[in-house]
């Protein structure tokens, strides 16, 4: 019978090979991560490795100030791990934090008018993902006060030229936040370079807002998460090792 730990070990390996599938990874400068059930140690991805290499034994336990648990020696890259520390300290219900550097998500970032209601998943969460400007490599002390005001209750953000991030009450809701936002900047690049955009009136716009189309609901990401996973088995299920 799988443990709760194991279970959060195989669902994060998972992200990361999905992600990796889908070139959404940079070298070894972006990192995927999660808490273990009612404590304050995470898993995060050992410094030096690829997306595509992450297994669910070989992802690290690290303490909350990255020091390592596991014993195996390897460190953490510490940069990485304060962004994902400064979630986990702000938000006490945060059980997985994403951070990318894709193109189009970075793309998006850059542009002063942020992610614009494009499509329907970027309608739904109009008025509800944060932004944080840059401020330099590392997320200094005084920067991570201006990054926690920035992202407040959001659970999707984007880093100003810099890349996105997500976190979630599970990783399934955390993964779906960051596929569908980073979709939306993929649709939102390719349809600025085709001509005039065709935007939905305002008050459609709130009615989107106001109905939520049940993505607010754990169960929705859950659902689609199990489908990715079962995919992911049937065609390179070496994440489980």
């Amino acid at each position: 019978m799988t443990t709760p730990a194991q279970t959060i070990r195989l669902q994060l390996a998972a992200c990361y090979r999905m992600f990796a599938r889908r070139a959404m990874d940079d070298l070894i400068y972006t990192h995927l991560s999660a808490r273990l059930p009612g404590t304050d140690r995470f898993l995060f991805i050992p410094f030096g490795m690829l997306f595509d290499e992450v297994t669910a034994s070989n992802l690290l336990e690290v303490d909350l100030a990255g020091g390592d648990l596991s014993g195996s020696g390897t460190p953490v890259n510490p940069a990485g791990w304060i962004v994902h520390r400064t979630v986990y300290e702000a938000v006490p219900e945060a059980q997985c934090v994403m951070h990318l550097h894709t193109v189009s998500g970075t793309a998006v970032s850059a542009q002063k008018q942020g992610l614009l209601p494009i499509n329907q998943f970027a309608i739904t969460y109009n008025g509800q993902i944060a932004y944080h400007d840059y401020d330099g490599p590392g997320l200094r002390p005084e920067e991570q006060k201006n990054f926690v005001a920035n992202m407040g209750k959001h659970r999707m953000m984007f880093l100003r030229n810099h890349g996105t991030l997500t976190h979630g009450r599970t990783i399934p809701e955390a993964f779906t936040l960051m596929h569908y936002l980073e979709r939306t900047c993929e649709i939102q690049v390719a349809a600025q370079g085709a001509g005039a955009l065709a935007l939905p009136a305002q008050p459609v716009i709130d009615r989107t807002v106001a109905t939520a189309q049940g993505v607010g609901d754990g169960k929705f990401a859950q659902i689609g998460f199990d489908a990715l996973v079962r995919r992911l088995d049937r065609e390179d299920p070496s994440y489980r090792n």
